[in-house]
Parts: structure tokens; C-alpha cells; sequence
């Protein structure tokens, strides 16, 4: 069973003040998940639900310290379910009986050192499996197969992959990895470089915050300085990767699948809409 380490110690600063105390990746969506109607539910919920239904049962959630809200959230509390109506109880009840047939594990970051440094903390947890990474405040509507699914896929038709990417074409790139790509088959690349937020990108595919690595990953965030924003950048990472001729890999987003983000009020607006429309 591939484990998922989902990070959400992010500081959510663009959001402020209601990120003060609220951690972003709860800020709320519509779905129409565990019921026929539409419901409200914290964006990492509906992450976690989402790889629930992939068959995905081990998880490592990398946490601030003041991110208290989320370890609670993920908790069953038996007493809260007895003053629901039914069919909120019954909403609740499917959540924690999903929680029950899990293994979940807590990580608390304790200095915002960056998503590099949040996924580094996950070594013990990982050891020498291959795993997934997918951020708490993103997420990917797909009607067809998820791409999580598509890099796993991927992974055992390219054993030699230490990691395997997913990315789409962006128009404005602002805030984005990018990657120089090389085209191996339809929906198959090599990834040639990858850089952090350049101010002149090479090309237009910037990376989405969902992958699948080899443990050789560890061995990568050790090298790394802090770069961009002065934090431990996964991207670097991966870069030095690709320049120790290791083996990376990215498959593009479908034209029919949409991105969730709520790291922007502008994004967050966008994640709103499409979540109401296509709940």
C-alpha cells in the first residue's frame, strides 16, 4: 500500500485574518461526497476523501504547531454525533468510520522552513518506500482516473523513475515550479530542468503540488540550501535530482480536469464556483 505524505503547516498569510487561527487547508468547498446532495466540507477532508476512494489508507500529515484544528477535525468524537440530525449523523458517521480504517500519522513543523523541509520531516515515517506527496490546500477534480492514480500508473511501467511529476500548461506562471520537458509519448516527459518561480521561464508547464517520489528523494532535501523565499524548496530538490542524472518523470493535467487552490483569495473565489457548479 503506497503511503500519502499530505502537508498543510503552511502559514496561509495571503488569506489573513481569517488564517490567523484557521488553518487554510480548511478553508471550506462544496461536494456532493458520502451523500446525494450538496454539503460543505474543509478542502483537506475532501483531499483525504478523494484518496480514501484510490484505496490509499496510510497517512502522514505534516502539521504546524498552531494547526491544532486539523489533528481535532480528523479525531471521531462520538459525543458530537449524538446531537446530529440523521442525515448530518450519517454524513459524519461515513467520515469516521473512514478515519477508523486508516493509519494516520501527525507531523508537526515546527518552523515554517518551507514545503522542502516539510516533506524531509516524513523520512522515519516513509523509510525506504516509494510515496506519494500531495498538499493539503490543492486539490484536483477529475471525472475519469485521478492522476494519482495515472502516476502509479506510471511508476511501475518506469521502475527506474525517482520521481514522476504532475504539471499543466499556465498561462501566467506567477507562484509556480517550472519545467523544461523533453516528450517521450502523449502524456509522458522527461524532465530536463525544473527552477522555482524564475522570472523568465523556459516554458509553460508549471508543476502541480501532487507526486509520487522514491525514498532517493531523502538523500536530495539533505543537499539543498534554502532558495527561493528563503525556505527549503522541494523543486531544488528534485533539480538536483536531474543534475545526479537521476531518472524524473512528469505526466500532464487532462483538459477535462480542474485545480482546486486556495492559497489566494482570487483562487479560493475560482475553487468556490467550480466546486458549487460541479457538486
Amino acid at each position: 500500500m503506497t503511503k500519502v505524505v499530505i502537508t498543510a503547516a503552511g502559514r496561509g498569510t495571503r488569506l489573513l485574518p481569517f488564517t490567523k487561527e484557521m488553518p487554510k487547508e480548511m478553508m471550506p468547498i462544496f461536494s456532493n461526497v458520502s451523500t446525494n446532495k450538496k454539503i460543505v466540507l474543509p478542502l483537506l477532508q475532501y483531499v483525504y476523501e478523494q484518496l480514501y476512494s484510490m484505496n490509499f489508507r496510510d497517512y502522514c500529515f505534516v502539521v504546524g504547531r498552531e494547526k491544532r484544528t486539523i489533528e481535532d477535525h480528523f479525531t471521531p468524537h462520538e459525543m458530537y454525533l449524538r446531537d446530529l440530525s440523521r442525515g448530518y449523523k450519517n454524513t459524519m458517521t461515513k467520515f469516521y468510520n473512514k478515519l477508523e480504517n486508516s493509519h494516520l500519522v501527525w507531523i508537526n513543523q515546527n518552523k515554517p522552513l518551507g514545503f522542502g523541509d516539510a516533506v524531509r520531516l516524513t523520512e522515519k515515517y516513509v523509510g525506504k518506500e516509494d510515496f506519494m506527496v500531495h498538499a493539503g490546500d490543492v486539490a484536483i477534480l477529475s471525472k475519469n482516473k485521478h492522476p494519482a492514480l495515472r502516476l502509479l500508473e506510471n511508476a511501475k511501467k518506469n521502475p527506474d523513475a525517482k520521481a514522476i511529476l504532475l504539471c499543466k500548461k499556465v498561462k501566467d506562471l506567477k507562484g509556480y515550479g517550472v519545467l523544461t520537458l523533453s516528450k517521450l509519448s502523449d502524456n509522458l516527459f522527461t524532465v530536463k530542468e525544473v527552477v522555482e518561480k524564475p522570472d523568465r521561464p523556459k516554458s509553460k508547464f508549471g508543476i502541480l503540488a501532487l507526486y509520487y517520489f522514491k525514498s532517493d528523494i531523502f538523500s536530495s532535501l539533505k543537499k539543498i540550501k534554502p532558495g527561493k523565499g528563503k525556505e527549503f524548496q522541494l523543486t531544488d530538490a528534485i533539480q538536483n535530482m536531474i543534475q545526479e542524472k537521476q531518472k524524473v518523470l512528469a505526466i500532464t493535467l487532462n483538459k477535462n480536469e480542474d485545480v482546486i487552490d486556495v492559497g489566494t483569495v482570487e483562487s479560493y473565489k475560482t475553487a468556490q464556483e467550480i466546486t458549487f457548479r460541479k457538486a
